[in-house]
């Protein structure tokens, strides 16, 4: 019977058994896992795991507690129902191990695994959660632990974009059997497309699933000071109210009231109130000197105080919107706002979760010594977490910051003031999400909170499940602004941009695996030239638009009468030469005035004839001993008893010296009285310099320019006459439309400039990373890790133990090891020539600090060594174009050093600026490093001493883990 012969109904009934047979064959295994997790998908989870269960990879772009994690959770149960392998990566140490316990509470601790770098649990497993780090390492060593891998999860791929560690996702990327399914879990980016597009060349077919959606709304407001000294500060809706927060759109009204509180603030000094007076509310504030109020009238009268940290806690207790998130970019200010909230005497927890929170934070703790309690800050620490406040940053000790994060998503600890280390990956989700400032320090300068940073930041505002909407706040500070904060906060610019670059460790593991020419092919798969392949297309498209309009305008610039080009070429010269005449007289009229600063002595009294020092000052000291870029800078003592530094700029034109004064041996400038004497002594010398001006007396000097004078060598200059009597005789002079020409002619100069640079740009973008790998590679020659054969590089013996080396300055480390600089050390001495290569201080530290040893021993050896092999290392980079290896650093050299010889955590860290977490991060470094040259180092006793330097640092505090 045909379909047309069949009833509607039987065609109904056909329709949903094809339907019933179609879910049961494909989706089975999806059904089945839909039905463990006992709450129903959203429509982006639904997609991407059936892009999985196709056979495709998947880019599942989505706001943070969207649940993304679902679909790699999906794909480790596809893994264990095929009987294949899933590993799970993530980018930090913390959010391996919450994955892990996950992941072991729902498939059991038999078939999960961790590995980490320093702990490895059960890693023969079929799922095992890692640092994406160590799956680098296993692709390059061919471990056989990849055998039978069907999925690999990367947890947070956009931490791709970051400068240091961000290149190991792209070499993972690229470096994956083709066979293996990749599950790519990304913040929500505005290139998501883009990122797609290269996963699907580079991995074969990929499903982009992008949610913009955040499954709990997320209201915006901003904390006001209370009008009274010491009321409740008002959190305020940042929208007006018409506003749908969760699609607020470009440039969303602001909330009037808030408008009404930041536009009184706002009112200028001086105005006239609504009775008609002119001091309004907060006049009575600071005031400069002679009572002038800053700024003078028409300046701001601040009258919005920031709500202090604690207060602010209050408000937000208050409105039930805690558990809360309260981020302050400094770990001194959450450190602060912990005391702040104690010394308040702020109380955000019952009898009964005090008593739960002192339990929790034994039972975890239970391993560290007593004695380095005190050192850790251990009971500050725990009575401010029984009163429901924490702090956490990367200062704190793992297990502090772990149990931080167990009492926080528990519900026991009710606000955590953090850096933004904080936004990056770990589960801590809460109601709400306070910002402190919308500036941050980037390790240089503060820098403004960009609107992918505040999307990151706030989007743990709102749990799944728990609340209905999410709050983000941002507390009333200097210089916010509402209207700029609703742009931040509507927007959601999050561009990915690669930061891969190919590493020493990474030619060397190329080279040997697929050769020098299959490798340079192999990086340019990456991200990195995807995208300047990408802008280059556009920078194409620009270049050839440019050569149609100079094409355009070299047809109107064309001149019957001769060859134009040549005409203005000529216009052109003259110009050039006039600005070098000039620049030239200009140079020598400088050096006139700074010869009148040489001849400057003590005792001189001159004229500063212009700017903001005019008139007459007595020279107290010439300054030849201070001489800046623009000569001497004297120190002189002007007519209003003033002792001030005279610069060039002060006086361009140059001094005259109009009389002298003798000046007391005894004459001290920072007396007033001794001060006072000598202005008037000046004083007089000037009266009596006025009254013989007429007759001539005195040594009064020409001023510059003013004597025999300068005139222009313009008049006089053959070059230029030459070529203003070749212009005139050109036969393009005498065009009527001269003019019309020439500026048809200079939008055809300025336009070929703007086409030369663009051809420049684009020349560079091709193939930028394959040259630097060629770069790369002739460094690795000139240092023999690297060598010809049969016309083409293969790698050396030393160039086979460098590819074990992982390190960030793995060149260097390699050096130091191949050159002995470190053989004969001791094992609590390698381990702190190690730090110097793998520490970074956070500040300026001291230039000279203490070497275990003294300046002559065997340690201090070492580091005299290490600095002659890094220094031999960074010009060979600098030679052939490289970034060079970051400085070394002996920060920490004898904490290390101390702490390796088996002391006390208070022995190790008294005398130092060093965070117990901080030691214990590097220390954890530190391991890592000695673990690699226990493996890898050339020679067999560095190698022993690497093991025994490894287990000296891996103690106490330093070895604790929470699994």
């Amino acid at each position: 019977m045909t379909a047309d012969a069949l009833s509607p109904a039987e065609r109904y009934a056909a329709s949903r058994a094809r339907s019933a047979r179609s879910q049961a064959g494909s989706t089975t295994r999806l059904a089945t896992f839909r039905a463990e997790l006992g709450f129903e998908l959203d429509d982006f989870q639904v997609e991407a795991c059936q892009a999985l269960e196709d056979g495709r990879g998947v880019l599942v772009a989505a706001p943070t507690g969207a649940g993304k994690t679902v679909v790699g959770e999906f794909a480790v149960h596809l893994a264990l129902a095929q009987g294949g392998k899933a590993f799970y990566t993530t980018p930090i140490k913390a959010l391996s191990n919450q994955k892990y316990a996950d992941l072991a509470r729902r498939h059991g601790a038999d078939k999960v695994g961790l590995l980490t770098g320093d702990t490895s649990v059960n890693s023969d497993a079929p799922v095992v959660v890692m640092t994406t780090e160590v799956l680098r390492n296993m692709l390059y060593a061919g471990s056989t632990a990849l055998d039978g891998l069907q999925f690999v999860i990367m947890d947070e791929v956009h931490y791709l974009a970051d400068r240091f560690r961000g290149p190991v996702w792209e070499e993972v990327i690229i470096h994956l059997a083709d066979h293996v399914q990749l599950v790519s879990l990304s913040a929500t980016v505005s290139n998501a497309e883009e990122f797609g597009d290269w996963l699907e060349m580079v991995r074969g077919d990929t499903a982009v699933v992008v949610s913009e959606r955040r499954p709990v709304p997320l209201w915006q407001h901003v904390v006001v000071s209370a009008p009274e000294p010491r009321g409740v500060p008002r959190l305020m809706d940042l929208y007006a109210g018409h506003v749908d927060p969760t699609d607020p759109g470009v440039n969303p009204p602001i909330n009037p009231d808030l408008q009404d509180v930041f536009r009184v603030s706002g009112r200028r000094a001086g105005d006239r109130d609504e009775h008609g007076g002119r001091r309004g509310p907060g006049d009575r504030g600071y005031r400069g000197r002679g009572g002038r109020r800053p700024g003078g009238t028409g300046a701001l009268v601040p009258q919005r105080r920031t709500p202090p940290r604690f207060a602010v806690v209050d408000a937000l207790d208050a409105d039930g919107l805690l558990p809360a998130i309260y981020f302050i970019f400094s770990r001194a200010g959450c450190e602060g706002a912990v005391q702040q909230c104690l010394s308040a005497g702020l109380r955000l927890t019952s009898p009964q979760e005090e008593a739960e929170i002192r339990r929790i934070v034994e039972e975890r703790t239970a391993t560290i010594p007593p004695e380095d309690l005190d050192v850790l800050g251990y009971w500050a620490w725990q009575q401010a977490l029984t009163r429901g406040v924490a702090a956490h940053h990367a200062g704190l000790l793992p297990v502090f910051k772990e149990t931080v994060e167990d009492l926080f998503a528990r519900g026991l600890v009710k606000v955590v003031f953090a850096t933004e280390t904080l936004a990056l990956g770990i589960n801590m989700p809460a109601r709400s999400v306070v910002l402190e400032k919308l500036v941050k320090w980037d390790g240089t300068s503060h820098q403004p909170v960009t609107p992918g940073e505040y999307t990151q930041l706030t989007g743990r505002a709102g749990r799944r499940g728990i609340d209905v909407e999410g709050h983000a706040v941002v507390v009333d500070h200097t210089g916010l602004d509402p209207v700029a904060l609703a742009g931040l906060a509507s927007r959601r610019l999050y561009p990915l941009r690669s930061s891969f670059r190919p590493t020493y460790n990474m030619a060397v593991n190329l080279v040997s695996q697929v050769g020098h020419e299959r490798a340079r092919e192999v990086l340019e798969t990456s991200f990195a030239q995807f995208q300047a392949d990408r802008g280059v297309v556009g920078l194409a498209k620009q270049a050839q638009s440019h050569a149609e309009a100079l094409e355009g305008y070299q047809q109107a610039m064309a001149c019957d009468l001769g060859d134009f080009g040549e005409y203005m070429s000529l216009r052109r010269r003259i110009t050039e030469r006039e600005k070098e005449l000039s620049r030239a007289a200009s140079g020598a009229r400088r050096a006139e005035a700074v010869a009148t600063f040489e001849r400057l002595q003590r005792g001189d009294v001159v004229e500063v004839p212009t700017g903001r020092r005019r008139g007459y000052v007595l020279v107290l000291d010439p300054g030849k001993d201070e001489r800046g870029f623009d000569g001497p800078r004297p120190t002189v003592l002007t007519q209003e008893r003033q002792v001030k530094k005279l610069t060039l700029a002060d006086a361009p034109g140059g001094l005259t010296v109009v009389t002298r004064v003798k000046i007391p041996k005894a004459f001290n400038a920072r007396k007033p009285d001794a001060r006072r004497d000598l202005a008037s002594t000046m004083r007089n010398a000037l009266g009596a310099f006025s009254g013989d001006a007429g007759t001539g007396k005195g040594p009064r000097a020409p001023r510059p320019g003013q004597g025999p004078g300068r005139r222009s060598d313009a008049a006089s200059d053959k070059e230029l006459q030459s070529l203003r009597s070749r212009l005139r005789a050109h036969p393009c002079h005498g065009c009527p439309e001269r003019e019309d020409h020439a500026r048809w002619a200079e939008r055809h100069d300025k336009l070929a400039a703007e086409h030369r640079r663009l051809v420049q740009r684009i020349e560079g973008r091709t193939g930028t990373v394959a040259r630097t790998f060629d770069r790369t590679c002739t460094v690795l020659s000139r240092l023999g890790y690297l060598a010809r054969q049969d016309a083409t590089l293969a790698v050396t013996d030393d160039g086979r133990w460098l590819r074990r080396v992982y390190a960030e300055n793995d060149l260097l480390l390699a050096e130091c090891l191949r050159r002995g600089a470190w053989d004969g050390l001791d094992p609590a001495g390698l381990a702190a020539a190690v730090s110097t290569v793998v520490y970074s201080g956070r500040r300026e530290e001291d230039a000279d600090p203490y070497v275990p040893g003294g300046p002559h021993g065997r340690l201090a050896q070492a580091l005299d060594a290490t600095t002659r092999v890094w220094s031999q290392v960074t010009d060979l980079e600098e030679e052939h174009g490289l970034e060079a290896t970051g400085d070394l650093d002996l920060g920490i050299v004898a904490p290390v050093h101390r702490w390796a010889s088996g002391k006390g955590l208070d022995a190790v860290l008294r005398g130092t600026d060093l965070a117990a977490g901080d030691f214990v991060r590097w220390c954890k470094q530190v391991v890592d490093v000695l673990d690699q040259l226990a493996q890898a180092a050339p020679r067999p006793a560095l190698r022993t001493t690497a093991r025994k330097a490894q287990d000296a640092v891996l103690r106490g505090v330093v070895a604790y883990s929470s699994l």
